[in-house]
């Protein structure tokens, strides 16, 4: 709202309540296809998840299968070390990586000899999630994770399961199946 504010050159207050309008009057309208939402402090307009599902193929940004998988453990464990991201994945995620930096979804920052991945606003804006501070994107995403029983009956496959190492750092094991 700040930046909003500065730049347009009205209150915040005014900013406030004319987006509320906006999102009131598109809420309202029958059968709108869109709705004003907030992701993190900032707001958007998007396209309503009912409808998204019935949009032509070109108009979406689905995520390769093969994408996934990356996006989502850097998403469960972030700020994830590359180095660990290929240990899982194997060479490919090298690639994996590269193409998530380039759609936007991920942002990676050189640590040594490794680089830290972590999730943008972009990956919150396209995964429906309410935040964009990663701390807060890992706390949802698990929450996601958790609730929608992926998880159910593979505690003995080690899925997604952190370790205290005695060291007392944190290790992650994640049976991943057959390979793509």
């Amino acid at each position: 709202m700040v930046e909003l504010s500065e730049q347009l050159g009205y209150d915040e207050e005014e900013i406030t309540e004319a987006i509320s309008n906006l999102q009131a009057t598109v809420k309202r309208r029958r059968g709108g296809g869109l709705q004003v939402v907030e992701i993190g402090g900032k707001w958007a307009m998007e396209v309503k998840p009912i409808i998204a599902n019935h949009l032509p193929k070109e108009t979406k940004s689905e995520l390769a299968p093969k994408l996934l998988k990356a996006a989502s453990l850097i998403a469960y464990h972030q700020p994830m070390p590359q180095s660990r991201l290929v240990e899982l994945l194997g060479q490919r995620a090298y690639d994996h990586i590269r193409e998530l930096a380039q759609a936007g979804l991920i942002g990676r920052r050189r640590d040594g000899n490794t680089r830290r991945l972590t999730t943008t606003r972009r990956f919150s804006e396209m995964f429906g999630c309410p935040h964009t501070d990663r701390k807060k994107v890992k706390a949802w995403f698990r929450d996601m994770v958790v609730s929608s029983g992926m998880l159910d009956g593979m505690e003995s496959k080690l899925a997604l399961r952190d370790e205290t190492d005695t060291d007392g750092g944190t290790q992650t094991t994640l049976e991943l199946g057959e390979d793509e």
